[in-house]
């Protein structure tokens, strides 16, 4: 940075042409407050001699002088003129240097820091000011009176003198303890979030899948013992339960095998290998994270992490719904349940002693545990018909529950008053039958008549107007007939598939539900991000499975399908047992 203040400073003329500077008062500060040697002017040989010879020529010398004044003037304002450049580059390179200091520094915090300590130092001025206070208050009203004869005197100097030194000796004690019951403003601190990173996402999800592990691994040792896993284990645990109860020695019993865990958990982080468990853990490969991951494999990952995440937080939304729909009524009928063994658990802890109580409880949880749930589990049937809290648990709604019975609420009331005004302003000559066969029509007319069905047949309320797809049946050879597109519809017990394409019924499909042999959900093509948008169907007539692509209510209709597909089949199996 010197070197170019040294070239701009003297990219005019020569130092040595230049005037002294201590004379110009249009110098800078800088400048002038420097010691600068007094020039002495350069003179030819011949100047000399003119001047020496007193009876040269005027003329030449006057000359000679207007020349010189001339020049000095031009190499002041020249002079003049480089200063300024060279305070104006200071001063810009002064703010670079300033704003690099500030951001270096970090100005803000240090305010901050600064306010607070001039808050903490006018809250020990007060305190000091109220101990001051206080200490004067208590001399003032121990000083004695004037009447009051010498010996008093004597016993107030010598509490003047106690007092003190009593509150010194107790403020040394207990002061520390004193001042953290002081109240103090909260500070608020405003955590950074950090930015969306797939890396990052990925490590968050293997973290909560680690941490959650302890807590797993006890749920399934639990489930376990109540599904006599191990028999020996599960009778031997029984036992001990139950005699722990009878005798009291219930809340002990727990308590020694906390302690027990505790000590297993120490003796496994010192280095011991020991490990207890009624199911066999099964090791998980844990794959190396790689380095260089490609776009398509990002997506995919991040992909993946959030389906995850989205799995898991609809699990525990559900949870937490069903809870909050029990206590708030939802449904009175299951509520009132609820109710009325809460206040039949009160009245017997007020009229029966607390150790018969406990008594019952601790059996009934025994039993259930060990024995009801067991057979419960075994028995499908049997505990959806006498097992009340698993009853009550999947009886209870979620909110997309409530919200989509109270949409096809209102949908049937305006259907059924669409129908009574069509049955109004109908003719006579029209049957009811004819009347709600129109309501479910495709765009080319009455469903019935398109896919050949009977009257009855007619699609799902979720599926009114069906989803639309592409079918592909890979049997056919021919490109026409390889991809059709069209909209697919669920009945009862036909998967209907209408073609958009103008021609005869014979591009339409219809497949009985009852001959699906395989439905999963299908992903056409692999290159994509994803887990697909199509349903591959599997029937005895096709030697490859037809697919339903392109389908972007995939998961809806999936889940329509199967449902109504297991519904038949179930129908199916009971038939033909009776």
């Amino acid at each position: 940075m010197l070197k170019r203040l040294d070239k701009i400073r003297f990219r005019g003329h020569k130092r040595d042409d230049f005037l002294d500077l201590a004379e110009s008062p249009n110098a800078s500060d800088t400048e002038c407050g420097d010691e600068v040697p007094l020039k002495i002017p350069r003179t030819s040989t011949r100047d000399s001699e003119e001047l020496r010879d007193p009876a040269g020529p005027g003329t030449l010398i006057m000359a000679a002088g207007v020349q010189d004044f001339n020049r000095t003037e031009f190499d002041r304002l020249n002079e003049i003129k480089g200063h300024l450049e060279i305070a104006l580059l200071e001063k810009h390179f002064l703010q670079e240097e300033l704003r690099k200091l500030r951001e270096e520094t970090n100005s803000e915090m240090l305010r901050q820091e600064l306010d607070r300590e001039r808050q903490r130092r006018i809250e020990l001025e007060q305190k000091v000011q109220e101990v001051l206070k206080a200490r004067s208050e208590e001399q003032t009203a121990q000083q004695p009176l004037k009447g009051q004869a010498q010996a008093n005197n004597g016993a107030d100097r010598r509490s003047q003198g106690l007092c003190p030194r009593v509150q010194k000796w107790f403020y040394e004690k207990f002061g520390e303890y004193v001042e953290d019951f002081r109240f103090q403003p909260e500070e608020s601190t405003v955590e950074t979030e950090e930015p969306l990173s797939a890396r990052r996402l990925t490590e968050n999800m293997r973290r909560l899948k680690r941490g959650a592990k302890p807590v797993t691994s006890f749920v399934k040792n639990l489930s376990a013992l109540s599904d006599w896993y191990s028999v020996y284990t599960s009778a031997i645990a029984f036992t001990v339960y139950m005699n722990a109860v009878w005798h009291g020695w219930a809340i002990p019993m727990f308590l020694f095998l906390a302690i027990l865990r505790l000590s297993l958990n120490y003796l496994i982080a010192r280095g011991w290998r020991i490990q207890w468990s009624i199911v066999p853990e099964v090791s998980e490969p844990v794959e190396p994270p790689k380095e260089d991951l490609t776009v398509s494999e990002k997506f995919q990952l991040v992909l993946d992490v959030a389906q995850k995440a989205q799995n898991l937080f609809g699990k525990m939304a559900d949870i937490l719904e069903k809870i909050k729909n029990l206590f708030m009524w939802v449904q009175p009928e299951i509520t009132q349940k609820l109710y009325v063994a809460l206040w039949a658990a009160f009245l017997a802890s007020c009229f029966f002693p607390y150790r018969l109580v406990g008594l019952a409880v601790g059996l009934y949880a025994g039993i259930k545990f060990f024995l009801i749930d067991f057979i419960f589990k075994r028995c499908p049937r049997l505990r959806a018909k006498y097992d009340t809290p698993y009853i009550i648990w999947r009886s209870l709604p979620t909110d997309p529950q409530l919200k989509e019975r109270s949409s096809t609420a209102v949908s049937r009331r305006l259907q059924t008053a669409s129908s009574r005004s069509y049955v109004s302003s109908a003719p006579a000559s029209l049957n009811k039958d004819e009347d709600t066969g129109r309501f479910h029509g495709t765009k080319k007319g009455n469903f019935h008549e398109i896919f050949n069905l009977t009257e009855n047949e007619r699609p799902l309320p979720v599926c009114e107007n069906g989803w639309r797809c592409c079918l592909i049946n890979r049997d056919r050879k021919m490109p026409t007939d390889y991809i059709r597109n069209g909209v697919l519809y669920v009945t009862e017990n036909y998967l209907c598939f209408e073609s958009s394409k103008s021609g005869s019924s014979k591009r339409n499909k219809v497949i009985k539900l009852v001959d699906i042999t395989d439905i999963q959900k299908y992903k056409v093509l692999s290159v994509l991000p994803g887990s697909g948008m199509g349903i591959a169907v599997s029937t005895p007539s096709t030697q490859k499975p037809l697919v339903f692509g392109a389908m972007v209510h995939r998961d809806e209709a999936f889940e329509t399908i199967f449902s109504q597909y297991m519904k038949i089949t179930a129908a199916a199996a009971s038939g033909s047992d009776s």
